[in-house]
């Protein structure tokens, strides 16, 4: 079986607030655009198995690594502050309006693998007149709306965020990711994302370590770990979704592996009884990285749910 296999080492760079951001495009001259957003300590590589299938299909296909991943630069909270899902999505909103927009007038479909689904979901609810539709596989923290209703008593977030902020100035980051390399846990993790071991090969084990070695790799994931700890309930999926089911503008597919052990499928499932207006297709003996462990059924799921879209 051949395989449509992408590979990234002609990626162009784009100047955002300073930061260098990398990206790629593949069958630029189609009218119909999709972005794809990769997830927590992956990079646009790990679309390997989409990007030349999705441009076959006839898609124009855009490709970037989020702001601290990747080929992307990593700043630091003393250079960004802060790197969240609100953070991202400004990147994204400005990368639809700066490098894809004086190409495509159509609106945009963004597929999110993890991280990137719910940095989709926050686009989608930010910028819903550049957002077509969104596809997350899966969507990450997804818990009743219930729990996020009553807002924490302010003087006690700032105590919070304070202590958090101390935490991740104080926690011994790069002592953590010499050890992830070296005795191998990154390879340990990504077998924990995979229910079929075999897929996980030297190719996908390179994408995920490449950007951890990078000098500048630990005080990006402080970055992360401190925006993502202290981010505001209106970044947080329960409320995205909540907001979203308010207008109904932009149509959401769920695609979740069935053996997902880091996102258990339970979780879409209640996402599907809450919101009935959203698609969850189930992928049997398929793990947290449906797109690239059965990129086959992915891309077809997603292709055949994008040409059933109205307005298209």
């Amino acid at each position: 079986m051949s395989l449509n296999l992408f590979s990234n080492n002609n990626l162009k760079y784009w100047n955002w607030n300073g930061f260098k951001i990398a990206w790629n495009v593949e069958n630029q001259e189609s009218n119909i655009p999709i972005l794809l957003l990769h997830g927590f300590g992956a990079s646009s590589a790990h679309w390997r198995f989409n990007i030349l299938p999705f441009a076959d299909m006839g898609y124009a296909v855009y490709s970037l690594d989020l702001l601290g991943f990747g080929e992307s630069d990593q700043p630091g909270i003393n250079n960004v502050g802060k790197l969240d899902n609100g953070v991202w999505c400004d990147q994204i909103t400005d990368f639809i309006r700066e490098v894809i927009r004086p190409i495509h007038s159509k609106k945009i479909i963004i597929i999110g693998n993890s991280l990137g689904g719910l940095v989709a979901l926050t686009c989608a609810v930010a910028v819903p007149e550049e957002v077509h539709a969104i596809i997350a596989s899966p969507l990450p923290d997804p818990v009743s709306i219930e729990s996020f209703k009553n807002e924490k008593n302010r003087r006690y977030q700032k105590l919070e965020i304070l202590i958090i902020k101390i935490f991740t100035k104080l926690i011994p980051i790069e002592i953590i990711l010499f050890l992830i390399v070296n005795l191998k846990i990154i390879q340990f993790g990504i077998n924990s994302a995979y229910f079929k071991k075999t897929n996980v090969d030297e190719t996908l084990i390179k994408i995920i370590t490449k950007p951890v070695k990078r000098n500048t790799a630990s005080r990006a994931l402080r970055a992360m770990l401190f925006g993502m700890s202290t981010r505001s309930n209106k970044l947080k999926s329960s409320y995205l979704l909540d907001n979203l089911n308010k207008v109904k503008k932009v149509p959401l597919l769920i695609i979740w592996g069935e053996k997902d052990t880091f996102i258990p499928l339970f979780l879409g499932k209640r996402i599907a009884n809450l919101y009935p207006w959203v698609k969850l297709k189930i992928v049997p003996n398929s793990g947290h990285c449906v797109h690239d462990e059965d990129y086959h059924k992915f891309n077809n799921i997603s292709h055949e749910w994008i040409k059933e879209l109205k307005n298209f």
